[in-house]
């Protein structure tokens, strides 16, 4: 073997220097290296040396054939191969080889996992029923007062060893089906983003109503023990999770996760849709950052109108995640220069809306307009009654940015009389509540029509949720439904109380897979719509970003 330098520890045994101790990635790369080094010296045909002696042939077919036991001896003693056979041996009489139906694997592996998923889909049902339930018995209290468990409170004392308001003692224990996470399958816990005030009158009564979960949540688990997480996201802003858990806040204190921007709740709470976002880019206009979803495309304006993706002129294109990443680098990127001018990036974007429609491509539902701008818009009148009035078939939603309440009149009338929601964002703590006020807007056709479609997310990891590398990169999907109000008096109104979910992992998915049957070149495939499960893309070899939330944030996932 290669020489190694003077007192460097010996490559096949245990490593003992402080300094390997200290770098022992390096130390295994340079075995790395040094076993490569040793295969391309092996491989290449030198000439000896004049005057070096060569060493016999006999001699080197006695030193492969004495290394050649060595180690047949060695793997045999280790690897228990003898002892396999034997017990092969003692059964072969009974052993007989099956030709296995490809086929019928398949369809019986395909019941099988409908079978399980139908178990959640049940799952979820019976928590949008009793969540409805459970409201249309309840009347509002504004002067209600009611302790909960508040998930980020739980277990905390103050100066004098007394528990904090709202954190009462809470069991927790540690759970293997929930990646050995501390939870109480006992009941449910409530956390709210710190954005919101736990004792607000809207949050203690929708908190105390969907107390009327908590045995539904445990009935759900005591059937289906293979449930992993059920909760309720409400569209006041608490979260309520079944098993309860200890959140923790980030290294600011702050709790920053919103169940009102997950995924799930979106694509639950409204029905697909296409959407064209406006952006004014003239003087005015700064630090804006978007991410967004369904179909779509960004048209930013100033003096001229034009693309942000000059590729996808004129197109909606699918808002996956790779679509979604480059929007958001491509409006990062916008210069803010010029004079905003409306009408034309208005009409651009209602031009492509009704190719789309004509062409029956796209989300053939919704169709959306969200215009962004500091207010300064002219000549849009023209505009509506060419391509949108008198039928309204597209909705026009305007965020005016800044404190100026000089073109709030303007922007209220662009989107009443275009069926849609006005919203003013003055800082960046009113970025978050107020943009989502169009996700009311979309769900109200549904609720009206007590529309409760069942949703499947694209698969996904979940960092939010889970405290450690290991837990979080585990790839998941979650069925979830919308959650309406029942009651008589605000039916017309179609008011979206929240919704409801339970994730699935692909883990869970893959047990069902009849791997014994299938032979050691095979390995069983999921789909679940755009995302596949396979045995070499591992969490693991999964690049992740964080996923932050700027005003930036904006359209956390339009």
């Amino acid at each position: 073997m290669l020489g190694l330098p003077k007192g460097h520890p010996n490559p096949g045994t245990p490593c003992n220097g402080g300094h390997c101790r200290q770098w022992p990635g390096a130390w295994a790369f340079l075995q790395k290296t040094m076993v490569i080094v040793w295969l391309l010296l092996s491989s290449t045909s030198l000439p000896p040396t004049w005057g070096q002696p060569k060493i016999p042939l006999e001699t080197v077919k006695l030193w492969a054939d004495t290394y050649g036991r060595d180690l047949y001896d060695t793997v045999t003693k280790y690897s228990g191969s003898l002892l396999l056979q034997k017990k092969y041996k003692d059964v072969a009489p009974s052993l007989q080889i099956k030709k296995v139906d490809g086929l019928e694997l398949v369809r019986k592996f395909s019941e099988d996992m409908e079978n399980m998923l139908q178990r959640k889909v049940e799952a979820v049902k019976s928590l949008v029923e009793a969540a409805e339930e459970a409201d249309l018995n309840h009347e509002f209290n504004a002067s209600l007062v009611f302790d909960y468990y508040n998930s980020v409170l739980i277990n905390e004392r103050d100066e004098k060893g007394r528990h904090v308001e709202l954190g009462a003692e809470f069991v927790l224990e540690s759970n293997a089906h929930f990646s050995n996470l501390r939870v109480n399958t006992s009941i449910s816990t409530v956390q709210l983003p710190t954005n919101v005030y736990n004792k607000d009158p809207d949050i203690l009564n929708g908190v105390y109503m969907s107390e009327a979960l908590n045995p539904v949540f445990v009935e759900n688990f005591q059937r289906d023990p293979t449930l992993t997480w059920q909760y309720f996201g409400s569209s006041t802003g608490f979260f309520r999770i079944y098993p309860g858990i200890k959140w923790t806040p980030d290294e600011n204190g702050v709790i920053a996760f919103d169940c009102r921007n997950r995924g799930w709740y979106i694509q639950a709470a409204t029905s697909p849709k296409d959407m064209v976002i406006v952006v004014d880019v003239s003087g005015s206009m700064k630090g804006l950052r978007i991410a967004i979803n369904d179909f779509v495309n960004i048209i930013a304006y100033n003096d001229y109108v034009h693309y942000i993706e000059p590729c996808f002129k004129g197109i909606l294109v699918q808002a996956d995640r790779d679509n979604r990443e480059h929007f958001k680098q491509l409006v990062e990127e916008l210069m803010v220069k010029g004079v905003g001018v409306v009408n034309r990036a208005l009409s651009e974007a209602f031009q492509i809306l009704k190719q789309f429609q004509e062409a029956r491509q796209g989300s053939l539902c919704n169709q959306v307009i969200m215009l962004i701008t500091d207010g300064a818009v002219e000549g849009y009148e023209q505009v509506f009654e060419e391509y949108n009035w008198p039928d309204r078939k597209v909705r026009v939603f305007t965020y005016l940015i800044g404190r100026e309440v000089t073109f709030a009149e303007r922007m209220k009338w662009i989107a009443c009389n275009n069926k849609g929601y006005y919203t003013q964002i003055s800082t960046l703590a009113d970025a978050q509540e107020n943009v989502m006020e169009y996700l009311h807007v979309l769900s109200r056709p549904m609720a009206i029509n007590r529309g409760h479609d069942i949703i499947w997310t694209e698969a996904y990891m979940d960092s939010k949720l889970f405290p450690s590398k290991a837990q979080s990169l585990m790839l998941l999907t979650t069925v979830a439904m919308p959650v309406f109000s029942k009651k008589n008096e605000t039916r017309s109104h179609g008011i979206l109380l929240g919704v409801v979910g339970s994730d699935v992992t692909l883990r869970e998915l893959m047990k069902l897979a009849p791997r014994y049957k299938v032979s050691l070149s095979e390995h069983p495939k999921e789909l679940c719509q755009s995302a596949s499960y396979h045995r070499d893309k591992t969490p693991e070899k999964i690049n992740l970003k964080s996923r932050k939330v700027y005003l930036g944030s904006w359209f956390q996932r339009f």
